[in-house]
């Protein structure tokens, strides 16, 4: 009996370890999804000074598509647009669309750390939409650390300060769709492979923005070309990624690693565009970085899912 119990107790401390695991590849995949984003944006914002934004989206999409149809097809991958959830599926690809075209339009009058500033009000709503839809209840000591990111954020963006342009509001729509966007991802992990995923995200997108594109056209130049296909192979990449991320950790568990893009935008803003974070994106950032550090901190020594939903800690 004792022997049994043993083993018993052995197998459980086994799927602790293996799901930490999971876990933490999760966020390594989120993170490097994360870097895809950063460059994307940046990217988006050049083109921005080219082209219409309308044309920009186009682009995103276009080549996403295009770039990922020879590895990803229904005639190499049979069953490929077959899908268990349809319905979702277009949801979630049409909450992307609009995410990224009020990201592209918010680019046009903000900063880079601006904007990823605003998006990172996406983890709390991760964080309450997770609960009642994915049964991935947020335990006390992450909500904290959640809302102590969330004031960094506060810090950065100055609301009523006079730190925020009119263009902050079409930021703040990109953020519920981006949220509804993660949530539905999660939902997709259960049902559909990465792949349908990954194909929908794409088609969707072009199919939708493909009749305005010949409306707001401007030839682009050969290097306006090249950055419109980079556009498409990061977005791409990206979203695979965090895709894949989303099959190994939970929405709430991974939805907090976005402030780490702050420090990315920072960097190429100051490179790219020669914008300078001022003192209080600096003040913000610290309070953000040390909220994710503490997050990586939990996740090493996090519990199983099932038992964190049982027990929040």
């Amino acid at each position: 009996m004792a022997d049994a119990a043993r083993r018993f107790a052995g197998n459980l401390d086994a799927v602790g370890a293996e799901a930490r695991r999971a876990r933490l590849k999760g966020v390594g995949l989120m993170l490097a999804a994360l870097a895809c984003f950063c460059c994307l944006d940046t990217t988006a914002k050049i083109l921005n000074e080219r082209m219409d934004t309308v044309q920009v989206v186009w682009a995103r999409y276009l080549f996403h598509f295009l770039l990922t149809l020879p590895f990803i097809n229904p005639w190499n991958t049979p069953g490929l647009m077959r899908t268990a959830r349809p319905g979702l599926q277009v949801g979630r690809a049409l909450m992307l669309l609009a995410c990224t075209a009020c990201n592209f339009v918010a680019l046009i009058f903000l900063q880079l750390d601006e904007t990823i500033s605003i998006t990172f009000t996406t983890p709390f709503l991760v964080a309450i939409l997770a609960g009642p839809i994915l049964g991935e209840w947020v335990g006390p000591r992450r909500m904290a650390a959640i809302l102590v990111g969330f004031l960094g954020v506060l810090i950065v963006t100055r609301p009523g300060l006079g730190g925020l342009h009119w263009a902050a509001g079409i930021a703040f729509l990109g953020c519920v769709a981006y949220a509804l966007y993660l949530v539905s991802t999660r939902v997709l992990a259960r049902h559909d492979p990465t792949t349908t995923t990954l194909f929908y995200s794409g088609l969707v997108g072009v199919v939708v923005m493909t009749p305005a594109a010949p409306f707001f056209w401007t030839w682009p130049s050969a290097v306006d070309w090249g950055l419109m296909a980079m556009l498409g192979a990061l977005g791409g990449l990206g979203h695979f990624l965090l895709i894949a991320a989303y099959r190994l950790a939970p929405a709430a568990v991974l939805a907090p690693f976005i402030y780490c893009q702050l420090i990315g935008m920072i960097a190429l803003g100051y490179v790219v565009f020669g914008d300078v974070p001022t003192g209080w994106t600096l003040a913000g950032a610290s309070v953000v970085i040390a909220s994710g550090l503490y997050l990586l901190m939990r996740e090493r020594g996090a519990k199983p899912v099932a038992e964190t939903i049982a027990r929040p800690d």
